[in-house]
């Protein structure tokens, strides 16, 4: 059963950091792209970051660009989203998503998904 389970989310205020966790189970992890995304209140949900497992290429969307870094660790089919200099608009539900195409993921046009984890950041 392919399962992504997110976790790490919380209070924080803003300026301070967080840092999430997807676990992957039920895949080949090291042939798929990982990517972040959020969702907030009454808006669209949006990407974040990217990584591929297979040749460790990373994207950043502007909006989180110098504050998060994604990194991967095989060893324990483990994808994490360090969050650094939160600010209030990064308050959202955190989603993983998981799929071979790094494209398909940065795009968004994915099937796998995690149930996701609330990251709140307060002013």
């Amino acid at each position: 059963e392919v399962q992504l389970v997110e976790s790490g989310g919380g209070l924080v205020q803003a300026g301070g950091s967080l840092r999430l966790s997807c676990a992957a189970s039920g895949f080949t992890f090291d042939d798929y792209a990982i990517g972040w995304f959020r969702q907030a209140p009454g808006k669209e949900r949006e990407g974040v970051s990217y990584i591929s497992n297979s040749d460790g290429s990373t994207y950043y969307e502007d909006s989180v660009k110098g504050r998060f870094t994604i990194s991967s660790d095989s060893a324990k089919n483990t994808v994490y989203l360090q969050m650094n200099s939160l600010k209030p608009e990064d308050t959202a539900v955190y989603y993983c998503a998981a799929d071979p195409d790094f494209r398909a993921i940065v795009a968004g046009m994915v099937e796998m998904w995690g149930l996701g984890t609330l990251v709140t950041v307060s002013s």
